[in-house]
């Protein structure tokens, strides 16, 4: 499968400390890849570089055939951050077609974001009126309106209850089926098994980067979190 995403000896520096340290990945098109790891391990840098927001000290990032950051990807490519990118004084409704307006998208396109992410009963609401997991969704809808390439979400699950995280979750594979390339950050492991492919990260280091099954075999079980700390003390064996 081609590479949608394609990451090369990776290094980023922040305040004088190097936090990526030599990272190399490629993410597959129309797949759902899982970052995972601690907080504090390097997701939300990493997945700042592949929006091409984050200054890199070393290697290089490339996004859907071009350098990250070219603008030639900005319609391409679909970021949302943890806090919520849309404007509180306005409803979720006219966030959307606000953005829908920006991107040629139309009225039409904007309604129908919004009740693909659950939001329909919302749809009049202010978003300062929203709760932390709705404002999220809200976020969302705008990122899907251009229909991008490559959808990158960072901890969009945080603060959701188990049913809404279950139904972003199936959103999200249906995307990918329908050919989106989505990047997902989390730290709760438990969400890895619901991605085609995962990387593991910790302290800026890339610590395993294969599917579910084969981490599972790899640490000798079933369980997630068991899994994570098993391969952090393979690799400090090895070390």
């Amino acid at each position: 499968m081609e590479a949608a995403v394609e990451v090369a000896d990776l290094v980023v520096s922040r305040g004088g400390k190097e936090v990526l340290h030599g990272l190399s990945a490629t993410v597959s098109q129309s797949s759902v890849t899982g970052l995972l790891g601690p907080s504090g391990g390097g997701k939300t840098t990493l997945m700042r570089c592949l929006v091409g927001v984050q200054i890199v000290t070393g290697g290089s990032v490339r996004v859907l055939g071009e350098p990250a950051g070219s603008v030639a990807l900005r319609k391409r490519v679909g970021y949302v951050t943890q806090s919520p990118s849309v404007y509180a004084d306005l409803t979720v409704r006219e966030n959307a077609r606000y953005f829908s307006s920006v991107l040629g998208a139309g009225d039409t396109t904007a309604d129908q974001v919004i009740v693909d992410v659950g939001l329909k009963e919302q749809s009049a609401q202010l978003v300062s009126t929203l709760s932390g997991g709705q404002r999220a969704r809200a976020s969302l809808a705008c990122a899907l309106l251009g229909e991008p390439e490559l959808l990158i979400l960072d901890e969009p699950t945080v603060g959701l209850d188990p049913v809404l995280r279950e139904e972003l979750w199936e959103m999200f594979a249906a995307l990918a089926a329908a050919g989106t390339t989505i990047v997902v950050s989390s730290h709760v492991m438990d969400e890895a098994g619901r991605c085609d492919r995962i990387l593991l990260l910790r302290e800026g280091n890339l610590v395993a980067d294969d599917t579910p099954d084969a981490l599972r075999r790899a640490a000798g079980t079933e369980d997630l979190d068991q899994m994570f700390l098993t391969l952090i003390r393979q690799r400090a064996e090895v070390a």
